[in-house]
C-alpha cells in the first residue's frame, strides 16, 4: 500500500523570508516626456504651440481723434450728404449720432445726422470733379 504522501509531489525548498524583502520591483517611469505617453493620450508634440491672438478692439477712436483735431484747428470742412448736397462750415461739436456744423456764409448752423453723411473733406483739399 501507499503511504499517505504522494511520491510525485514536488516540494519547494524552504526559503528565508528575507529573500522576498530584498527583491526590487521594476516599474516603468510614468513621466510624460517625449517618448513616453499613456495609451489613449493625445500627442500634441507634433503641433506647434501658438499663443492666441487677442481680438482687435471694437472701436479704435480714430473718428473721434479726427473730429477733435478738426474742431481744435477750426478747419473749414465740406460735408457731402447722401443726396449730393454739400455743406461748407466748421465742426463745432460731435457726438455718437451727429455733427454740428457752423456755416460761415451767414446761413444758419446745422445739426447733421452721421448716417446722412456720404463723406467729408477739408475745404482746402477740394476734390477734382470729372
Amino acid at each position: 500500500m501507499k503511504d499517505g504522501r504522494d511520491s510525485t509531489a514536488v516540494r519547494r525548498a524552504p526559503e528565508a523570508a528575507d529573500d522576498f524583502a530584498n527583491r526590487k520591483l521594476i516599474r516603468p517611469s510614468l513621466s510624460r516626456s517625449e517618448g513616453n505617453h499613456l495609451p489613449g493620450e493625445r500627442r500634441d508634440r507634433d503641433r506647434p504651440i501658438v499663443a492666441k491672438k487677442t481680438p482687435p478692439p471694437e472701436q479704435t477712436h480714430a473718428e473721434n481723434f479726427y473730429y477733435q483735431k478738426q474742431i481744435q484747428a477750426k478747419t473749414r470742412m465740406v460735408v457731402v450728404l447722401r443726396d449730393g448736397e454739400e455743406v461748407h462750415g466748421v465742426i463745432e461739436w460731435y457726438d455718437k449720432n451727429c455733427l454740428k456744423i457752423i456755416r460761415l456764409s451767414g446761413q444758419g448752423n446745422l445739426l447733421i445726422y452721421k448716417p446722412a453723411i456720404k463723406y467729408m473733406f477739408k475745404e482746402a483739399e477740394e476734390p477734382e470733379k470729372d
